[in-house]
């Protein structure tokens, strides 16, 4: 059984590809069997722009993680980003012919259905239908509608669009890479589910993920997903600035701003002075430690309040939706120094720096407990809901040669033929999960649903498109 709960997820990042393998353990935390890292190379805020370059980018990652995990990769889960994504809130309602019978999935399904014939923008489409608050005859505040009577159902939702070519490009990166596509989810989702506790959901959390092209927001009240929104700067944008401002390369712009960059320029004396070497035998360029936090307060800033405003439109300042846990900062780009101080000074919110470990293993590698995985994380825990078995072990796949002789060991010791015994431990567990499931929640239910069809689509696509 513990080989088949094997998940991969694949970030694919705008400055990074993260390949990475994990199961669950006894106790329902992951275990990472397996990280392969790689710079990304055909990426560009969050969206493929170079398909050759990315494919490479993909590979490498996955064989450092085979190689590391010993495991063969067979199926990806996979993050959506980029600043193409935008949200809406819709309500949509059907009339049901006879009220006498319970409402059961057939309801819901109908109503999603109906959600999807929305108008869209040309070359948009629906990636995430995730439903909030049902209302039956005008009974408001309903979570969960199956089993109950009514003549009328009501839903709100939370759509998630985005631009339908972005999207078979990823598939077409990931299906050239010799992967298949088990599933697609989008990356403020992904990390929110690797950081943030389900308390904070309930009271209401904004995730800020500051990655290194585009900064994601995913705010959360009640448990349920209200506003989710990409905001097309991040990391790669201040390292811009550095680069700009100082006059010297991306590379030395990169490590100011990891080594000697903060947020808050009141932190640096006036007389703190960088050496960088200079090019080619140049002299070397001295930096104020002042002047180089100003360039990144100055963007920092810019970011936040974009962000900021965001959680405004959501409605943060009326006191039902008001998000009492705050703000979490999560990605590579909350490691910079002072970024903390810096979101409650301008918010006004309690912040805390999302650390994906909550989930992880006790004997997990320090380095994947850092908020730079969190969405990593994320989608492998994405995976190992869905229970597939997205990698088989290397030692498998090298031991073709005894088939012939299972014949005879079958015939001469005919116990070894009790092996459809996991087989019927799977069909138990298959016969026990959709009355769980049903208990679960409505809102989980759909989202396998809709995603199952998605992602047919997009492989149908892929394959006619050859």
């Amino acid at each position: 059984m513990e080989r088949d709960s094997i998940a991969v997820g694949l970030d694919i990042g705008t400055t990074k590809i993260v390949a990475m393998i994990g199961r669950k353990n006894e106790y329902g935390k992951l275990e990472i069997l397996g990280v392969g890292k790689s710079k990304s190379l055909g990426v560009a805020r969050g969206v493929v722009n170079n398909i050759t370059q990315t494919i490479q980018s993909i590979q490498e990652a996955v064989q450092e993680a085979e190689a590391d995990s010993g495991y063969k990769i067979n199926d990806v889960v996979v993050g959506i980003a980029g600043q193409h994504i935008r949200s809406i809130q819709h309500s949509d309602y059907i009339s049901r012919s006879n009220p006498e019978e319970v409402i059961g999935d057939v309801d819901i399904d109908l109503l999603i259905n109906q959600v999807h014939k929305l108008a869209m923008l040309p070359g948009e489409e629906i990636i995430h239908v995730l439903p909030q608050e049902f209302k039956i005859d005008g009974q408001t505040e309903i979570k969960e509608p199956i089993g109950m009577y009514g003549g009328r159902l009501e839903a709100s939702f939370h759509v998630v669009v985005g631009q339908a070519s972005s999207i078979r490009n990823v598939g077409r990166c990931i299906k050239s890479s010799g992967l298949d596509l088990s599933g697609l989810t989008l990356e403020p989702l992904a990390s929110a589910d690797a950081v943030l506790s389900q308390e904070e959901k309930e009271a209401g959390v904004a995730l800020i993920d500051i990655g290194g092209g585009t900064t994601d927001l995913a705010i959360f009240k009640d448990g349920i997903i209200r506003h989710t929104a990409v905001i097309p700067f991040g990391g790669n944008v201040i390292t811009e600035d550095i680069k700009e401002g100082c006059s010297i390369i991306e590379k030395q712009a990169e490590l100011l701003k990891v080594k000697f960059g903060s947020a808050w320029p009141g932190e640096n004396k006036d007389n703190e002075i960088v050496s960088i070497p200079g090019l080619r035998g140049r002299e070397p360029k001295e930096i104020s430690l002042k002047n180089l936090s100003k360039i990144i307060h100055a963007r920092v800033v810019e970011i936040i309040e974009q962000v900021f405003a965001e959680i405004k439109a959501y409605g943060h300042e009326d006191p039902r939706r008001k998000l009492i846990a705050g703000i979490v900062l999560t990605g590579g780009g909350s490691q910079l120094k002072h970024i903390k101080q810096l979101v409650e000074y301008i918010t006004g919110m309690d912040t805390r720096i999302g650390y994906p470990n909550e989930h992880l293993a006790g004997n997990s590698d320090e380095e994947i407990s850092s908020p730079l995985y969190a969405t990593a994380v994320g989608l492998v825990m994405n995976s190992a809901r869905n229970n597939t078995r997205s990698a088989t072990p290397l030692v498998e796949l090298q031991k073709p040669e005894p088939k012939p002789a299972m014949r005879y060991q079958q015939q001469e010791q005919p116990q070894a033929v009790a092996q459809p015994e996991p087989e019927q431990e799977l069909e138990e567990v298959a016969v026990q999960q959709p009355v769980h499931k049903v208990q679960e929640s409505t809102e989980k239910r759909v989202k396998r649903s809709f995603f199952d069809k998605y992602i047919d689509k997009i492989k149908d696509f892929l394959d006619n498109a050859e």
